[in-house]
């Protein structure tokens, strides 16, 4: 098999592993050319896979076997950059990391995210989860708009707002799923401000203070959104498109939130297809300045 081959078929696992996760913003959708889409998957697979090692071994391996997995992870990157990659998802990020021109350290980043999700299960105040998706979402972002040679700190900025309000939301909506590993992202001291207790949500306890507490969250994280928006005005038309179909999906999930009555506890929102549908027509049709 020759060296372009084993590069195909290396793209072509990520974007199995790609489509087979449910996600609430596309990932590499169809909507972008095929090189930048194929780049975009590579991430993907590389991210998903390390933060499948912090997440969903929980209960099977303990603290240092997932730590271990990770550091695994981090070294195979590292054989990776040397020329050595190791597996079909790094024969696929090396390549993409060469092509686009990648920063490393953004991966690394995702990396430092992941370890913590193992060993770190609550947090104190807003700061520390703002640090959390410092590393855990907005890298992400920043490696899609390098995937399209946007280099430059104006959008980036604006990224992060969005991929930050993003994994916000996603916060808010799986509260009942992290639970279940132990894990809250609600700040301490804004639950004790409304007399949200840990045992409320372990028992599954949507109280009047909770769900005050939600609200707050929901309209904060919209607020961040709305501060990421305008980087739609500085995309070309197909990334322009995903991104906006990212933003559509992040606020449509607080929309469903507040439709529950800021209950996530009873059960957990989720983006239907036939409303997926519904979300890409208005990002085809909608005029950006009236979402």
């Amino acid at each position: 098999m020759s060296s372009a081959q084993a590069i195909e078929l290396a793209y072509e696992k990520c974007r199995r592993q790609a489509e087979k996760h449910y996600e609430n913003f596309p990932v590499g959708s169809l909507l972008l050319p095929k090189k930048q889409r194929a780049w975009i998957h590579a991430v993907y697979a590389f991210a998903r896979t390390a933060d499948d090692f912090a997440d969903e071994n929980i209960g099977q391996l303990g603290i240092e076997d997932r730590l271990e997995l990770l550091d695994r992870w981090e070294h195979d990157l590292d054989l990776a950059l040397g020329g050595k990659p190791r597996g079909e998802i790094f024969i696929a990020l090396a390549s993409a990391i060469k092509d686009a021109r990648l920063d490393v350290q953004l991966l690394r980043d995702l990396l430092s995210a992941f370890r913590q999700d193992v060993v770190k299960n609550r947090y104190q105040n807003f700061s520390e989860v703002l640090d959390y998706c410092r590393r855990s979402a907005n890298p992400v972002g920043r490696l899609v708009l390098q995937v399209f040679d946007y280099r430059d700190e104006q959008r980036a900025a604006l990224s992060d707002h969005i991929c930050t309000a993003l994994q916000l939301a996603n916060f808010w909506q799986d509260i009942s799923v992290d639970i279940g590993k132990d894990r809250i992202y609600l700040p301490i001291e804004e639950m004790q401000a409304y007399g949200v207790t840990v045992d409320s949500i372990k028992n599954f306890q949507p109280t009047s203070g909770f769900r005050k507490l939600l609200r707050f969250q929901c309209e904060r994280t919209r607020e961040i959104f709305d501060r990421g928006r305008p980087l739609v005005g500085l995309l070309d038309k197909g990334l322009k498109l995903e991104i906006k179909l990212t933003w559509l999906g992040g606020t449509e999930i607080l929309r469903l939130i507040a439709g529950q009555n800021y209950d996530t506890l009873s059960r957990r929102p989720h983006i239907s297809k036939p409303r997926a549908v519904l979300l890409l027509l208005k990002a085809l049709i909608t005029n950006w300045n009236n979402p």
